[in-house]
């Protein structure tokens, strides 16, 4: 077997390609029936919902200590009315990876934490145009926020694969 190749927990079954990266299509708080409301827009990177809450896709990054890449989670961060003006703003303009940190909470449950991730603070730093922008936890105790501080192996890596790509029934 080649290093690409790892054993799932779940099935005991060969996998090719440990995935690094996994996303949510759309913030916790999006429902199918919002596509129906003219005030609401589920786009690629940002969603609008009942033109009161706002949010942007973005990655929160965590480093794989004992491989050459980091794993990323593509999550949703809610931001103020403001704050998402100027970030739309700015989307396209260069230099915006210069602008101060927004903050926001995170708008995505993510299932490899036996606690709740919905809601946790954060701050959205914006990347070069054309990268998708990134986000710092608040450093609590939170398994996400010590997971981002201080990085995981290539084991957890796998944990979240086999709990990703075989969900408990």
């Amino acid at each position: 077997m080649d290093d690409q190749t790892w054993y799932c927990g779940s099935c005991s079954e060969p996998h090719h390609g440990l995935p690094f990266s996994y996303g949510s299509p759309a913030p916790a708080y999006w429902r199918p029936e919002l596509e129906e409301d003219e005030r609401s827009v589920l786009e690629g990177e940002i969603c609008v919902i009942q033109a009161e809450h706002y949010f942007v896709r973005t990655r929160l990054v965590i480093p794989v200590l004992d491989a050459g890449n980091d794993f990323d989670w593509g999550v949703w961060v809610s931001l103020s009315r403001d704050n998402f003006r100027r970030m739309l703003d700015k989307w396209d303009t260069p230099g915006r990876d210069s602008e101060p940190p927004y903050f926001g909470w995170l708008s995505t449950e993510l299932p490899a934490y036996d606690v709740p991730t919905l809601n946790l603070k954060t701050n959205l730093h914006h990347e070069p145009v054309g990268t998708r922008p990134h986000i710092e936890l608040e450093p609590t105790d939170h398994p996400l926020a010590v997971e981002q501080r201080t990085g995981i192996t290539t084991e957890r890596v796998r944990e979240i694969a086999t709990l990703l790509l075989h969900p408990p029934a």
